[in-house]
């Protein structure tokens, strides 16, 4: 009987503390589900703070390892990181150099970050995640680039999380406009995950991060849900394969 191949490793990097639970949950928990590794950065908060200690819970959930954080303030939220810049207004080489040292570390073959939208709602910091995150990973694989964040290392692949314009009508259904704001053409789609069987895991991991869910963030519209709600909203993720296929079409490697 053939041995299983285990799915590629993967590295989600994304802005917030409930960004990966929201945006890659279901692509995590079916990586980690099927023997893959599988890890997240997050750009912003500190690593003692309680949105921290949230997202370390709904990691444990999704099966990807303890956070990894680069500890930068939230554009929107000072207090977030006390001392440190706005990862907006923080030196761009330092916040790469940052995220190199944990591509270089971890040793993915696959990365998952924000589309050059931000997502749907085109937050500042999903923004500047998704170039940082570019960049970082051609400055992974360079040796000349960063020599004391690791040995070189050059994911096969980058995925950009995003919503195509046809799931606009529902994704308006469920949550409201102010939502779906920012979507891209449905043929730039370059993998679309069903992840249902991981659905479970991924609401409980999106209602782990309980301080988004008391003021009325998205994870608390998704608290309030029913059950079809939630997976007419969640039981689908998204990406495009930077840079996009044009010719032809690119394989996936994301699995659930």
């Amino acid at each position: 009987m053939p041995v299983p191949v285990p799915p590629p490793s993967l590295l989600a990097v994304f802005a917030h503390p409930d960004d990966e639970s929201l945006s890659a949950g279901g692509v995590l928990a079916g990586h980690a589900a099927a023997g893959g590794r599988t890890a997240v950065v997050t750009a912003t908060w500190a690593e003692d703070s309680p949105r921290a200690a949230e997202l370390a819970e709904a990691l444990r959930t999704l099966g990807a390892g303890a956070p990894r954080m680069l500890g930068y303030a939230d554009a929107r939220v000072p207090s977030s990181a006390p001392g440190r810049p706005r990862f907006r207004d923080a030196p761009l080489d330092e916040a790469v150099r940052k995220l190199v040292a944990h591509i270089r570390d971890f040793r993915p073959e696959i990365v998952v970050t924000h589309d050059a939208y931000g997502g749907l709602t085109g937050h500042p910091d999903h923004l500047h995640t998704h170039r940082v995150a570019v960049l970082a990973v051609q400055a992974a694989g360079l040796d000349l680039l960063h020599p004391d964040a690791g040995a070189p290392w050059s994911p096969r692949a980058l995925y950009l999380a995003t919503h195509p314009h046809s799931a606009v009508p529902a994704l308006s259904e469920v949550v409201g406009a102010r939502k779906a704001r920012f979507t891209v053409p449905d043929e730039h789609i370059t993998a679309t995950v069903d992840v249902r069987p991981w659905l479970d895991r991924k609401i409980a991991a999106v209602l782990a991060h309980r301080s988004e869910v008391r003021r009325g963030a998205l994870p608390g519209v998704i608290a309030g849900l029913t059950p079809e709600a939630r997976e007419r909203l969640l039981a689908t993720e998204w990406f495009v394969r930077h840079p996009p296929a044009r010719v032809a079409p690119v394989q996936s490697e994301l699995t659930a």
